[in-house]
């Protein structure tokens, strides 16, 4: 499932970060299974790698909005 920008800044900081642990770990897995041929869906390493490129985006804008300030 993918993650909406609108979705991701609702999150306060803490759960932000929390969430891209989760989405880093199962990123890890996943490579591992595909690795193993165990995976069914090799769409969801794309899912995942996004979600944490959207994660990461908005936590570095959130991180410029408050040095400007």
């Amino acid at each position: 499932m993918s993650l909406k920008p609108s979705e991701i800044r609702k999150m306060s900081k803490e759960e932000k970060l929390k969430k891209l642990q989760e989405l880093r770990a199962e990123l890890i897995k996943l490579r591992t299974q595909a690795f193993l041929g165990t995976l069914t869906n090799v769409g969801r390493i794309r899912v995942t790698r996004k979600n944490i490129a959207r994660l990461l985006t908005l936590l570095h804008e959130e991180e410029l909005k408050g040095e400007k300030k």
